[in-house]
């Protein structure tokens, strides 16, 4: 048996010793693949002479066709091909085409298998001249297999992006779009995929590269892409120093790692948020996990993902102080992406006012608030109902530990009261301190409330080495698996951890010259000081520290020393910065992960980093300077 793989080249294979079989000729390669992909795999030899040997006379065109049978028989096989006066066949059970096994892989919804089969154009490269009735035949075949393998990659540009893989699918979308350059799922997934990885830019040069190629036969792109490119253009446009720029995709260096060990996680959010646009039902996604285990990461590769899919998406992050000022989660909710809602004006205008009576920007759209108004609790109810009447809306809350009663209480009664809109709501949360309400939400998913819990934990070995792996490419097998070890020993599997002690070796840090093994027993990473950090931790903080450039050290040393969040304004007094290097300061911190932003200001993502940078990175005097510039004009 024979095994031929027409989607790309022409490749043909013995079954029974693997060996690749080089059939000679591009008439005797379209005659075994034409005959295979033929009604009951047989045809008159009128019909093929006529197909591949149209331009000779008929005695010759007749001879040709016997001769090119001789030879398949010869370099195939006996068995595999049949003839007598009228026809000439293939057996069924001698000759296979990948696109059997690739229709079948597409019918089980396996998009990861087809993707693999999906090698390229339908016998690229062949082509015979002169054979016009082959070469219509192989133009319709083509397009066919084009369609399907351009639907399939994208598929699979999907699956991918649901699990975070941004690299791969980047390479999978650019495949699609090699098939077919004017395929709108194709330049989707490309935009899509470019934008998730941080490259607005590029994903909108594929846009514009596509309305180009669709004016020139007098086309438009189709109503989905022309709203993803508005999407993207909504995204944010970094401003990298050059030397940021420069390095940004090598590895490691730049410490904006690929998201291993949670895609599994990922993908479960992104199908509840799939569940909760396409069902119209509510859906309540949590996440648990101590400090440093990727809660954040997460929520914000939620966040990117919603914002592309046509939902309104407000994002809040709580901090500590704001357990005790009722309502504050609510209006950080509002500043931070509701006032952006397609169907927001059609509130009432008492629950409009609530909003306004405290955040200016509501004001100044609705104007200022008249006679009696919605307390906030009932007034979000009636604008998330108006905004959802038009599209799906995503809240999410970071650090909901931190977040008041008040806020979370009104959230349980958003899903309660609008169980059948499309709202999402995100809650990632660390244990401590215990919070009665997120345990009342726990206890609820999956009884009375749509979505899902996920409970994060440390990286596990294989998941570290593969991190690893990606860091640090150059390590030979041995060397890698090492320093994995050492990696897991050293920050006991916290994402956060392992990626500053990667970074770090990755600039040249040498781990065989500290000691020191983390946790302690029964303490977490929120629970920990600076001095009882391993060496080689805090070693790994400094040494990113240094790496930053000397206007993100300033900014950042600002950031540690004002109470967080701190607001773009404080941070400009604290640094002595302003505008373009403030903004590229603050936009290289962001991208390095050191800082993430809401509508309220700027916060370090990992407690324990702000207190080794303000305890080893800051002196007595710089520390003053910052308090005292914070505070002019106050």
């Amino acid at each position: 048996m024979i095994t031929c793989k027409v989607l790309g080249p022409l490749e043909v294979y013995s079954d029974n010793t693997g060996d690749k079989v080089d059939i000679k000729g591009n008439k005797n390669r379209a005659l075994l693949v034409y005959l295979a992909r033929s009604p009951r795999l047989s045809r008159g030899r009128e019909h093929l002479t006529g197909l591949l040997w149209g331009d000779k006379p008929e005695e010759k065109a007749r001879h040709s066709l016997r001769e090119a049978a001789r030879v398949l028989r010869k370099q195939l096989g006996e068995s595999v091909l049949d003839s007598d006066s009228d026809q000439i066949r293939v057996y069924e059970d001698q000759v296979s085409l990948d696109v059997e096994e690739f229709e079948e892989l597409v019918a089980a919804g396996d998009w990861e298998g087809a993707a693999a089969i999906a090698a390229g154009e339908f016998l690229e490269g062949l082509s015979i001249k002169g054979a016009w009735a082959f070469e219509e035949w192989l133009t319709i075949e083509r397009a066919f297999w084009r369609g399907k393998c351009t639907k399939v990659l994208s598929n699979r540009c999907e699956e991918l992006l649901a699990a975070g893989r941004n690299t791969e699918a980047i390479e999978m979308a650019m495949r699609a779009l090699a098939l077919d350059s004017g395929s709108g799922t194709a330049v989707r997934a490309a935009m899509k995929s470019l934008s998730l990885a941080g490259e607005r830019a590029q994903a909108l040069a594929q846009y514009e590269t596509f309305t180009e190629r669709l004016s020139e036969v007098g086309a438009k792109p189709d109503e989905k892409t022309v709203d993803l490119a508005n999407r993207v253009k909504q995204e944010r446009a970094w401003q990298l120093p050059a030397a940021v720029e420069k390095d940004k995709d090598k590895g490691a260096a730049s410490r904006r790692t690929p998201l291993i060990g949670r895609g599994d996680d990922l993908a479960s959010l992104v199908e509840c948020l799939g569940s909760c646009r396409d069902e119209g039902q509510a859906n309540v996604c949590l996440i648990e996990g101590d400090s440093g285990t990727g809660k954040t990461r997460l929520v914000d590769e939620l966040s990117a993902r919603a914002r592309l899919s046509s939902a309104t998406v407000a994002m809040f992050r709580s901090v500590a102080c704001d357990i005790d000022l009722p309502g504050t989660g609510l209006l950080g909710l509002a500043r931070s992406g509701l006032e952006c809602g397609a169907g927001l004006a059609t509130a009432s205008p008492t629950s409009l006012g609530a909003f306004a009576a405290e955040i200016p920007e509501w004001a100044d759209r609705f104007g200022a608030p008249k006679g009696k108004l919605q307390p906030l609790e009932v007034a979000i109810v009636d604008v998330i109902r108006a905004i959802a009447a038009e599209q799906p809306v995503v809240l999410l809350v970071d650090d909901a530990q931190w977040c008041d009663q008040l806020t979370l209480q009104a959230l349980a009664a958003l899903l309660r009261d609008l169980d059948s809109s499309p709202l999402f709501v995100g809650l990632s949360f660390a244990p401590q301190p215990p919070r009665e309400e997120l345990d009342d939400l726990k206890s609820r998913v999956g009884r009375d409330l749509a979505g899902a819990t996920i409970r994060l934990g440390p990286l596990d070995a294989a998941a570290l080495r593969e991190l690893t792996a990606w860091a640090l490419p150059e390590y030979t097998r041995e060397e890698s698996d090492r320093l994995a070890r050492r990696v897991a020993s050293d920050s006991a599997g916290l994402p956060m951890l392992a990626v500053e002690l990667l970074h770090a070796v990755a600039l040249g840090m040498n781990l065989e010259d500290t000691a020191g093994a983390w946790p302690r027993p029964l303490r977490t990473l929120s629970q920990t000081l600076p001095g009882d950090l391993p060496e080689a931790i805090v070693g790994a903080i400094r040494v990113g520290f240094r790496r930053l450039t000397k206007d993100a050290q300033t900014v950042l040393a600002a950031a540690a020393v004002l109470e967080s969040p701190v607001t773009i304004e404080l941070l400009s007094r604290g640094s002595g910065l302003t505008d373009g290097k403030l903004h590229g300061a603050l936009d290289e911190l962001e991208w390095q992960r050191w800082l993430t932003a809401d509508a309220r200001g700027y916060s370090f993502i990992a407690r324990i980093v702000c207190e080794v940078v303000a305890r080893d990175m800051i002196t007595g005097g710089q520390r003053q300077r910052i308090l005292d510039a914070a505070s002019e004009n106050l």
